[in-house]
């Protein structure tokens, strides 16, 4: 971290922390955060559903709602970024304050309830969004929507032409009966409504479904087996946790979603439960307080070919995906692997 990405953190982490990230997205789209250079090594290439990575670090949905600033965003070396949530309708989400930081806890709560600009403000964004660099969709539903299972399809389909992969996005906890979505009967419904959205399209667009870490191993069993059935592409473990242990921050009994480093064992476990129950079949994307490239390449051995990223860049910068990069690459020749792909679920053992 140079000293100009300190000054900034340090300023922004004074101010009112939705601001601070409001502050933020105006810097990045008019190109004021100065870019680092990408850190690239053949030991990070790797392919999954049909699509090519030049690394298997992500930025988390969340950060860049309403793809305003795909491009500056592709030049920081993540491997792919996912913007969203989007929704049909625009929506202004949850009353502030729906922001906290817990700056004891390397952590985020945040309630924002899927604020964006709507499918069709987004779907123009993304019309002219950049060539080169993976780019993902995440998929939600309206708040007072009279079917949010058709929500999932009709903001996919709309957006099809310009993503690389879409989200179904059951896990939030800040929309009401979000969640409940994740249920046998309701997550096979969903999810062949967007199968059958996908199958619909010229060219396929593989899907990913994100799920809460809070679920319960039978649960998982259920999740894993709609997942195989219903054929999607690949799971994401996992959004934010309604759980609050081992908090010092002031703010912890906020309601949201917690995320950042209180959420990384919870999530990597629940990561190499999906990897042990798929039997390794279906590609996983990791999520939930990463900070470093020894925390990536642990994510990577308890089955994740992926890994997002969101709360590093909030404590640590931009400039944190270089260092992880660098990081995992030491990493992976420390332990003898030629290739990131073959690390994935070498360590699921010691999660379970």
């Amino acid at each position: 971290m140079n000293l100009s990405e300190k000054v900034a953190l340090r300023l922004l982490s004074n101010l009112d922390p939705e601001k601070a990230h409001n502050l933020a997205m105006r810097a990045l789209k008019f190109g004021l955060i100065p870019k680092t250079q990408g850190f690239q090594a053949k030991s990070l290439e790797l392919s999954i559903a049909g699509l090519k990575f030049k690394n298997p670090l992500g930025l988390a949905a969340g950060f860049d709602k309403n793809a305003e600033a795909i491009k500056p965003l592709l030049e920081f070396g993540f491997g792919f970024i996912e913007v969203g949530a989007v929704t049909p309708l625009a929506q202004t989400g949850n009353p502030k304050p729906r922001l906290f930081r817990l700056k004891e806890d390397n952590a985020i709560i945040n309630r924002f309830g899927f604020n964006n600009d709507g499918m069709h403000e987004v779907s123009k964004r993304l019309s002219k969004r950049p060539s080169n660099g993976i780019v993902g969709l995440n998929l939600g539903a309206n708040k007072n929507s009279a079917d949010r299972i058709i929500d999932f399809a009709t903001v996919f389909k709309a957006c099809s032409e310009f993503i690389d992969f879409a989200t179904v996005n059951v896990s939030s906890p800040n929309t009401e009966n979000l969640r409940e979505l994740q249920s046998d009967k309701e997550l096979r419904k969903l999810l062949n409504g967007v199968i059958a959205a996908q199958d619909s399209l010229k060219t396929k667009v593989p899907v990913f479904l994100k799920i809460a870490p809070d679920l319960e191993q039978e649960e998982l069993k259920n999740i894993a087996l709609v997942a195989i059935d219903t054929r999607i592409d690949g799971i994401i473990a996992a959004n934010t946790t309604i759980s609050r242990n081992n908090l010092k921050s002031n703010y912890q009994h906020e309601k949201g979603g917690l995320s950042g480093a209180p959420i990384f064992e919870m999530s990597t476990r629940v990561l190499a439960q999906l990897y042990s129950i798929t039997e390794g079949k279906i590609p996983l994307i990791g999520v939930g307080g990463v900070f470093t490239g020894e925390q990536l390449f642990q994510k990577i051995q308890a089955g994740a070919s992926l890994v997002q990223i969101y709360s590093a860049l909030i404590y640590s910068g931009f400039s944190v995906t270089n260092k992880i990069l660098k990081e995992l690459d030491i990493s992976l020749r420390e332990n003898g692997f030629n290739n990131v792909e073959d690390a994935v679920g070498t360590g699921v053992d010691k999660w379970l």
